[in-house]
């Protein structure tokens, strides 16, 4: 990528303002790192936009100059996809300001807002208006909907209501030649041809600039039960798993699985939790129902428990008696990505498989981790009713990481050798970024990434939108 000439830096403060860009490098330092600290990059602007028009006319002029351009959103990923990677031939464009939620229409639930939106903030207002907005994850206090779009983000309620894709009716894209792309209708039917939308869906910024959004909303849950559960291994995990789908078909919103090793973390760094069971088990399952009715999730919550005693697939379990001990629950699952990083610097592996070849795959992967690396540690946990499990790596305690890194891609080659064995996925759903490209081409099914540089070429034939990514 050329340089970003004084000329193109003031093309671009005359579209922002003063108040839209930044060349500080104190300003710039937070956006030039990953979540995890893994990648670092250099970038001599950074620029936020207050609208699309602004976007528009920031991507025309990058598109003349032939300069690079790095879209942000809440820099939560996991994969290095927000980090410039040129060497100082990008611009960072954040799209932080762009907050504004155009409409939201209870009536017809659905929501349009732009893609600088915190994902809570759609949580609450759509709550607000009596409906879900059902898309959640660990990092919803920060993520932006925009980003969540880029890397089609899942999260726990992936198992009732589908990816971040599976939510959308609608998009804004800004083209990398400058074209605004405007399709943010709310068909729920629409058979004109190709689903473009679904292009930029998982993109990462690699094919335009995600700049709103129409997201499908749904009937508020009137009725919630919530159970953590103790079994014995992970193939009891997935009868149980059986067991509830069948009791409660689309009631089930989520099902969670935890192994020791990762609560063990959580009540070592985490404040505010507590053991649910005086005795220790060496996995647990959380399991949430909802339903429109009062009622109704909880008369399924009970059949279920009854047909899992029964059959002895549930060695223990409690369920939620009011929202602050539900909300107890929920943080032993959801503070489990906080603790790790009181252990040091891990592996992270997001991993997904058939549901019925969950068990089998982390028996499998663990047993690779402690026979090639003996002292490493394995953590396992993750969305088990739609087969994603993460399954992380750590050294031994007190491990510095440096040795870690060094053998992660022999133990990468490892843990996905084993998943595409079993016809899964070395991403489910963090995204590709830097840090998996390697993966993507020894892995991608035949033909896929010649598909992906054919589009590339054709959206994006300067390679100006996010540079480094993907492929």
């Amino acid at each position: 990528m050329p340089e970003v000439s004084d000329a193109v830096r003031r093309d671009l403060k005359t579209v922002v303002g003063a108040a839209g860009i930044f060349t500080d490098p104190a300003d710039l330092e937070a956006h030039l790192v990953d979540e995890r600290r893994a990648f670092r990059g250099v970038a001599p602007v950074l620029l936020k936009p207050a609208s699309t028009d602004e976007v528009v006319a920031i991507v025309q002029i990058c598109a003349d100059a032939g300069v690079g351009i790095v879209p942000q959103g809440g820099r939560t990923g996991l994969c290095g996809g927000t980090v410039p990677v040129t060497g100082g031939g990008e611009v960072l464009v954040s799209l932080e300001r762009l907050r504004r939620i155009r409409e939201l229409d209870a009536q017809g639930f659905t929501m349009t807002c732009e893609a600088g939106c915190i994902l809570q903030t759609l949580q609450h207002e759509a709550e607000s208006a009596d409906r879900l907005f059902p898309l959640s994850l660990a990092a919803e206090g920060s993520c932006t909907i925009g980003g969540n779009l880029s890397t089609n983000a899942g999260g726990i309620n992936v198992l009732r209501y589908g990816m971040a894709r599976s939510l959308t009716l609608g998009l804004e894209v800004v083209l990398p030649d400058g074209t605004l792309w405007d399709d943010l209708g709310a068909l729920r039917k629409d058979n004109r041809g190709y689903d473009l939308k679904q292009l930029f869906i998982g993109a990462e910024g690699t094919l335009g600039i995600i700049t709103a959004a129409t997201m499908e909303l749904f009937p508020r849950p009137r009725d919630v039960d919530t159970a953590f559960l103790a079994v014995a291994d992970p193939e009891a995990a997935l009868q149980l798993f059986a067991v509830a789908r069948e009791v409660a078909a689309d009631m089930m919103v989520a099902f969670e699985l935890n192994d020791r090793n990762a609560l063990d973390m959580v009540f070592q760094h985490m404040d505010g939790v507590r053991d649910p069971f005086p005795t220790r088990y060496s996995w647990y399952v959380l399991l949430e129902l909802t339903a429109g009715v009062d009622g109704h999730a909880r008369a399924a919550g009970e059949q279920i428990l009854a047909a899992a005693f029964q059959r002895g697939l549930v060695l223990d379990g409690v369920r939620a008696d009011s929202l602050a001990h539900r909300a107890g629950l929920w943080r032993l699952r959801e503070t489990v990505t906080e603790a790790q990083k009181h252990e040091g610097r891990s592996l992270k592996h997001d991993i997904s498989v058939p549901v019925v070849a969950v068990p089998q795959f982390i028996d499998e992967a663990t047993a690779a981790v402690r026979r090639g690396w003996p002292g490493y540690r394995v953590l396992a946990f993750g969305h088990v009713g739609d087969g994603n499990i993460h399954f992380n790596v750590f050294g031994p305690p007190g491990n510095d990481g440096e040795q870690l890194f060094a053998e992660s891609e022999a133990i990468e080659d490892a843990v996905f050798a084993i998943a595409d064995r079993m016809q899964g996925s070395f991403s489910a759903e963090h995204g590709i970024g830097q840090l998996k490209r390697r993966a993507l081409r020894q892995y991608a099914p035949a033909g896929s990434l010649e598909m992906m540089k054919a589009l590339k070429r054709t959206l994006d034939p300067q390679g100006i939108m996010n540079p480094g990514k993907v492929v």
